[in-house]
């Protein structure tokens, strides 16, 4: 309810409502906005989609004092605009179309996923019971961010090359096979991150990172299927396709286990507005999918092309077997 605060009388909501939604400015001294109820009755408030026509809109549910004011505001105000403020703003002006009883509805309208989840998010963040002041304001130049992902690439540059390093002396030649492959991965997913195209972030890049150790744990489960073939006394050829034969479903199995766990964090952060779960998660899965290509489809081709040049089963030191 609105009241005028000179005259004390109700306001004209319909015509309050037009100058939000035509986005024209609305002197707070001249009204006088009376809190029906506030956000601490608000339990939830996510982002659905309706079942009929798939359009995005906003599920809340309330408690059960804030049930029982909305019950009684929204019986009695059928087919008014009921405001939603936050900080004096006017986020949305639905219109009351039933009585809501039951303590939870939607709010709907022509939303799209972005400006739906930012409604929700407000709502959820705007029922915090504790009062906020601002104790200190700082401006951070764009050079800070830089910087951090300057940092942040020449560490991924680091374990990178520790890694390779690593590979080349514990498994030799496999090892350089491992780095030729780990090189093919970085360049295929930095092609591909700018042909999405994907914003390298602090936790885009720490997901990619993570990859990079998806990708050499696949190499690692193959060269050692591989040595204990070798160790039985196969012959390299056989022993070659033993070894990615019996690591495949290893493989298989950790990278799909990974690409769940992405698709729930974006899925996560699509949902509530965490943007930075988002890119870690879309960084992930792309590299963990890159990596499965380069492990077997790389990784063979460069092994068999060595297999056929150097007799491995004459030189079994050059594989660390």
């Amino acid at each position: 309810v609105r009241t005028d605060a000179n005259t004390g009388y109700e306001a004209n909501v319909d015509n309050l409502a037009s100058f939000v939604a035509d986005d024209d400015q609305i002197d707070s001294d001249e009204l006088i906005f009376k809190t029906i109820m506030t956000g601490a009755d608000l339990r939830s408030a996510t982002v659905g989609r309706d079942q009929m026509t798939a359009a995005y809109q906003i599920n809340f549910n309330l408690n059960d004092e804030g049930s029982a004011v909305f019950a009684d505001h929204t019986a009695n105000n059928v087919g008014s605009y009921m405001a939603i403020v936050l900080d004096g703003k006017v986020l949305s002006s639905p219109v009351i179309r039933d009585a809501i009883t039951s303590g939870s509805g939607v709010i709907s309208g022509d939303f799209s996923a972005e400006t739906a989840n930012k409604l929700a998010v407000q709502l959820r963040y705007g029922s915090l019971p504790i009062p906020l002041s601002v104790v200190n304001s700082r401006t951070i130049g764009p050079t800070l961010g830089q910087d951090s992902v300057r940092l942040s690439m020449l560490a991924g540059a680091i374990g990178f090359a520790t890694v390779a390093v690593f590979m080349l002396m514990y498994y030799r030649l496999f090892g350089l096979v491992a780095v030729l492959a780990l090189t093919m991965y970085s360049a295929i997913t930095f092609a591909l991150f700018k042909i999405i195209p994907v914003t390298l972030t602090l936790p885009g890049i720490a997901g990619f990172v993570l990859s990079v150790g998806v990708a050499v744990d696949a190499n690692i489960l193959i060269f050692e299927r591989i040595k204990e073939e070798l160790r039985e006394g196969r012959q390299i050829e056989f022993a070659i396709d033993a070894g990615f034969r019996r690591a495949w479903p290893s493989i298989r199995d950790s990278n799909i286990s990974t690409i769940i766990t992405c698709t729930i964090l974006f899925w996560f952060g699509s949902t509530f507005g965490a943007s930075i779960v988002k890119g870690f998660a879309l960084t992930l899965v792309i590299g963990v999918c890159v990596s499965m290509f380069t492990a077997i489809v790389a990784t063979r081709t460069f092994i068999y092309v060595l297999s056929k040049r150097i007799d491995l089963s004459k030189r079994k030191s050059w594989i660390g077997v």
